[in-house]
């Protein structure tokens, strides 16, 4: 493995080349958002036979940038994705994208249609195909006002429960009592650190993307939609999984079931466990790889 830089206006991204960048073949980029390229290592481990490459997203891991406490959109994360697959001198790719993860990479292939070969994007929560929308708007609203006010431990429990529920957000789940941090082995004291990676993506409108459905039909990237078979249907899943079923639709396909939930590939990163080996064989299937 080797570790690179690429600078971009306003930061500095890092990210890890697994194999031999110059060898023949397509390589991987593995992406999440706002998880940073350790919650990777299981799956990266079953794709020892090819270059596989792992990205820490502006302001996560080691990835840095200059106002670290600002909104990150979308279009900002496609263009650092597309930064580094051009550092990479190796286009067009192959990407397994999971949640915010999917959400960028679908902007980046609107953006940048020639840099992705094949994109699996798995559950994006792109928010703003669903119904529930300006309720989903809402919740998301309140869960950045609880952490600028209350700190990352009462948030994240908020944000937590939201992506435990199933079904459609109504306009009676504000009025629910806030869940306690310590519930999910969170401190509810406030440490003042404002940085967090994924309140960066929610000001910044990750929860509300709608896919350029024409952008990614008229270009040559082919677009396969995953979705955890324990994440819910189209109706009475979670948020995610109800999404990444909207993102299909619009895009004329069905989308593919993957082994497990949202987290399925994990095989124990941030104390989290999936089915990673049966997810894997899914995605290489997937891959035609």
């Amino acid at each position: 493995m080797s570790t690179h830089t690429a600078t971009v206006p306003g930061a500095t991204l890092t990210y890890d080349i697994h194999g031999d960048a110059s060898s023949k073949g397509v390589p991987l980029i593995l992406i999440g958002s706002p998880m940073d390229s350790t919650g990777f290592m299981t799956l990266q481990s079953y794709f020892l036979d090819r270059t596989t490459v792992t990205v820490d997203p502006r302001n996560t891991g080691r990835s840095v940038r200059d106002e670290p406490t600002s909104a990150v959109t979308p279009g900002q994360h496609a263009d650092d994705l597309h930064a580094v697959i051009n550092a990479l001198g190796a286009g067009p790719v192959d990407v397994f994208a999971s949640s915010g993860g999917a959400v960028n990479a679908l902007a980046l292939v609107a953006q940048y249609p020639s840099d992705i070969r094949l994109l699996v994007a798995h559950e994006p929560p792109a928010g703003g195909t669903l119904p529930d929308r300006e309720h989903i708007h809402a919740v998301c609203t309140d869960m950045v006002a609880t952490y600028d006010t209350s700190g990352q431990g009462p948030a994240m429990a908020k944000f937590i429960a939201f992506v435990m529920q199933t079904g459609e957000i109504d306009s009676d789940y504000l009025a629910q009592p806030a869940p306690d941090p310590a519930a999910f082995g969170l401190s509810p004291i406030d440490d003042g650190v404002r940085t967090d990676p994924l309140m960066s993506n929610m000001r910044g409108g990750a929860v509300d993307f709608v896919p350029d459905v024409e952008a990614l039909r008229s270009a040559a990237t082919e677009i396969v939609i995953g979705v955890g078979e324990e994440s819910g249907g189209p109706t009475d899943g979670e948020m995610a999984g109800r999404a990444a079923y909207a993102v299909a639709t619009l895009l004329g396909r069905e989308a593919v079931v993957f082994p497990s939930g949202h987290a399925g590939f994990l095989g124990g990163e941030f104390g989290q466990a999936g089915k990673p080996e049966e997810f894997a064989a899914k995605l290489r299937s997937v891959l035609k790889y």
